[in-house]
């Protein structure tokens, strides 16, 4: 797509002071919700829910658990989203200099993330790595999956047209997509657009991408304040047009019917996600945040399960979190997250560059800070 001609279609609305509170409130609870969803999965991924309850009671996971050396720990799935939230800060700040391709920033931003998984800490050398790269605690390989080390293993960026991984329909890419969809100055099928490309760089597979768009309008809608069901009819038009959305598609309308079959189960959301490609876990996902009692009810069903259980966490958080904000998040669980400083503070700058970028970088004058934390380079 031609990025450049857009520059004026993304354009926000002037922003009052109580929507931009809301939207801050959305934003955060978003990664947020992503994270404590990773974190809740990740101690349990992998592991059938047999061996769930065995290890942990007739009724599964219903607590943060040990994973990776301690409670809350995330995994990629998160390390990922907050580089996505880094590339889109850098797009709308590189989008000064008429140069504007916001998959080539995010592309930036996933090779930063990478060079996390190969260095044993940040290269103060590096000097247009922002300051996101710098966090040392996101310098721990968290079993990253083989489609995302191949997929940016180089600097070469995978499209549409040349896709990495063309035949990987693994969830990561659309787990990593939340924070396309809090673009919400843009028109819903650019969201989708850019979250397809994006999803290209590493999981090639029409399925995963057209999986990563639908979530992103999703959330799109959804921090709109819109409706879950209503944001997944919009899902459902807008995927309605692209060849081989038939999976994703019916994915997304089972998850609406399995909504009137009964008590939630851990059958039914397995059933939902299939063998585990992005298609079944966004429609597990789905599932679990429209019949969720509440945000912990909601992410304890999508845990426990025989399926990928951090990915299904991942993006069950970001729909509940965009849905109900920061507020509606378990307390405790945020209490014990691992990179919930990063998390908030990555949150209010994404929240302020949209709302405020203008002030922050442009004609008038830039911030020496704003572009120190994100480089134009």
């Amino acid at each position: 797509m031609p990025w450049e001609v857009l520059v004026g279609a993304t354009a926000g609305a002037v922003w009052g002071r109580a929507e931009q509170q809301d939207f801050r409130g959305r934003v955060r609870g978003t990664l947020l919700g992503v994270a404590v969803g990773d974190a809740l999965g990740a101690p349990v991924d992998g592991l059938g829910l047999a061996e769930i309850r065995e290890e942990y009671g007739a009724e599964g996971l219903l607590d943060l658990g040990f994973g990776y050396g301690r409670r809350g720990a995330v995994s990629h799935l998160t390390q990922l989203t907050l580089f996505t939230v880094d590339g889109l800060i850098r797009a709308q700040v590189r989008r000064d200099t008429g140069a504007w391709h916001p998959p080539t920033d995010v592309h930036r931003a996933y090779l930063r993330w990478f060079a996390t998984q190969r260095d044993w800490g940040p290269d103060e050398r590096r000097k247009d790595d922002g300051w996101l790269a710098r966090e040392e605690w996101l310098y721990a390989r968290r079993d990253p999956t083989r489609p995302l080390l191949l997929g940016l293993g180089d600097d070469t960026m995978g499209t549409l047209d040349s896709p990495k991984n063309a035949g990987e329909a693994g969830p990561e890419a659309a787990a990593r997509s939340a924070p396309f969809g809090l673009l919400v100055g843009w028109e819903p099928q650019l969201v989708v657009q850019l979250a397809v490309e994006c999803a290209a760089q590493t999981h090639g597979h029409p399925t995963a991408c057209l999986a990563a768009g639908a979530y992103a309008v999703i959330v799109h809608s959804l921090a709109r304040s819109e409706s879950l069901d209503a944001a997944v009819q919009r899902a459902l038009a807008l995927l309605a047009v692209r060849p081989g959305h038939e999976p994703v598609s019916d994915g997304l309308q089972h998850a609406l019917g399995a909504v009137r079959q009964g008590m939630p189960a851990p059958a039914r959301v397995e059933e939902l996600i299939g063998d585990g490609t992005a298609e079944g876990l966004l429609s597990a996902a789905v599932y679990c945040a429209l019949v969720g009692e509440d945000v912990r009810h909601g992410l304890c069903l999508s845990v426990n399960h025989d399926g990928p259980s951090a990915a299904a966490g991942a993006l069950t958080g970001g729909l509940l979190g965009a849905l109900h904000g920061e507020t509606a998040l378990p307390p405790a669980w945020l209490a014990e997250l691992e990179g919930r400083p990063t998390l908030l503070e990555l949150a209010d700058d994404f929240a302020m560059e949209m709302t405020q970028g203008p002030a922050l970088h442009g004609p008038a004058g830039s911030s020496p800070g704003w572009l120190a934390r994100y480089p134009r380079a």
